[in-house]
Protein backbone atom coordinates (compact mmCIF):
# COMPACT_ATOMS: atom_id res chain seq x y z
CA UNK A 1 0.00 0.00 0.00
CA UNK A 2 0.96 3.49 -0.72
CA UNK A 3 0.47 6.33 1.37
CA UNK A 4 0.35 9.65 0.88
CA UNK A 5 3.34 11.63 0.87
CA UNK A 6 2.37 14.29 3.47
CA UNK A 7 0.56 11.47 5.54
CA UNK A 8 3.79 9.52 5.80
CA UNK A 9 5.50 12.27 6.50
CA UNK A 10 3.45 13.03 9.43
CA UNK A 11 4.60 9.62 11.36
CA UNK A 12 7.50 9.06 10.11
CA UNK A 13 9.78 10.62 12.76
CA UNK A 14 7.58 8.89 15.94
CA UNK A 15 8.23 5.73 13.52
CA UNK A 16 11.90 5.82 13.16
CA UNK A 17 12.37 6.91 17.32
CA UNK A 18 9.92 4.27 18.21
CA UNK A 19 12.24 1.18 16.40
CA UNK A 20 15.38 3.18 17.55
CA UNK A 21 14.00 3.34 21.10
CA UNK A 22 14.68 -0.30 20.78
CA UNK A 23 18.32 -0.66 19.93
CA UNK A 24 20.78 1.53 17.85
CA UNK A 25 20.65 0.18 14.11
CA UNK A 26 22.66 1.59 10.95
CA UNK A 27 20.25 3.25 8.32
CA UNK A 28 19.25 0.07 5.84
CA UNK A 29 18.42 -2.36 8.99
CA UNK A 30 16.33 0.52 10.60
CA UNK A 31 14.50 0.95 7.06
CA UNK A 32 14.19 -3.05 6.89
CA UNK A 33 12.90 -2.80 10.90
CA UNK A 34 10.28 -0.36 9.69
CA UNK A 35 9.35 -2.56 6.82
CA UNK A 36 9.18 -5.67 8.70
CA UNK A 37 7.36 -4.35 11.78
CA UNK A 38 4.93 -2.61 10.44
CA UNK A 39 3.68 -5.59 8.52
CA UNK A 40 5.39 -4.63 5.29
CA UNK A 41 2.69 -1.88 4.99
CA UNK A 42 5.50 1.02 5.67
CA UNK A 43 8.70 1.90 3.55
CA UNK A 44 11.03 4.45 3.91
CA UNK A 45 13.60 4.53 0.81
CA UNK A 46 16.50 6.17 1.21
CA UNK A 47 15.49 9.61 -0.30
CA UNK A 48 13.27 9.64 3.06
CA UNK A 49 14.89 8.17 5.55
CA UNK A 50 18.57 9.66 6.12
CA UNK A 51 17.30 13.09 5.42
CA UNK A 52 14.85 12.72 8.21
CA UNK A 53 17.59 10.96 10.44
CA UNK A 54 19.76 14.13 9.83
CA UNK A 55 17.11 16.03 11.18
CA UNK A 56 16.23 14.32 14.15
CA UNK A 57 20.39 14.45 14.37
CA UNK A 58 20.55 17.82 14.28
CA UNK A 59 17.41 17.91 16.51
CA UNK A 60 19.38 16.22 19.17
CA UNK A 61 16.99 13.24 19.10
CA UNK A 62 19.11 10.87 18.05
CA UNK A 63 22.75 10.55 18.12
CA UNK A 64 25.15 8.53 15.10
CA UNK A 65 28.41 6.82 15.50
CA UNK A 66 30.78 5.19 13.49
CA UNK A 67 31.09 1.98 13.92
CA UNK A 68 32.50 -1.54 12.44
CA UNK A 69 30.66 -4.69 12.33
CA UNK A 70 31.74 -8.09 12.41
CA UNK A 71 32.79 -7.82 8.72
CA UNK A 72 34.89 -4.98 9.62
CA UNK A 73 32.84 -3.00 7.20
CA UNK A 74 32.27 0.73 9.10
CA UNK A 75 29.07 1.64 9.43
CA UNK A 76 26.23 4.76 10.78
CA UNK A 77 24.97 3.98 14.01
CA UNK A 78 22.07 5.74 14.71
CA UNK A 79 20.57 5.87 18.73
CA UNK A 80 17.97 7.46 20.35
CA UNK A 81 18.63 10.13 23.01
CA UNK A 82 17.46 11.01 26.32
CA UNK A 83 15.03 14.26 24.38
CA UNK A 84 14.23 11.77 21.68
CA UNK A 85 12.47 9.67 24.43
CA UNK A 86 10.66 12.58 25.85
CA UNK A 87 9.75 13.38 22.20
CA UNK A 88 8.59 9.50 21.66
CA UNK A 89 6.86 9.81 24.47
CA UNK A 90 4.67 12.94 23.41
CA UNK A 91 4.23 11.95 19.92
CA UNK A 92 3.02 8.47 21.10
CA UNK A 93 0.01 9.97 23.29
CA UNK A 94 -0.82 12.63 20.79
CA UNK A 95 -1.32 9.46 18.16
CA UNK A 96 -3.50 7.77 20.60
CA UNK A 97 -5.38 11.13 21.15
CA UNK A 98 -5.36 11.65 17.44
CA UNK A 99 -6.24 7.52 16.33
CA UNK A 100 -9.75 7.76 18.80
CA UNK A 101 -10.95 10.92 17.51
CA UNK A 102 -10.26 10.04 13.97
CA UNK A 103 -12.47 6.59 14.79
CA UNK A 104 -14.98 8.74 16.47
CA UNK A 105 -15.12 10.75 13.44
CA UNK A 106 -14.97 7.55 10.76
CA UNK A 107 -17.42 5.86 13.43
CA UNK A 108 -15.21 2.72 13.77
CA UNK A 109 -15.81 0.43 16.51
CA UNK A 110 -13.92 0.97 20.01
CA UNK A 111 -13.73 4.65 19.02
CA UNK A 112 -15.62 5.47 21.85
CA UNK A 113 -13.69 6.20 24.54
CA UNK A 114 -13.73 9.90 26.07
CA UNK A 115 -10.95 12.01 24.96
CA UNK A 116 -9.32 14.08 27.75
Amino acid sequence: MKFERELLKGVAPAVVLEVLSRGKMYGYELGEAIHQRSGDILTLGRGTLYPLLYNLEAKGLVVAEWDENESKRRRRYYSITGKGRDQLARQKDQWSQLQQAVGLVFGMPGANVQLA
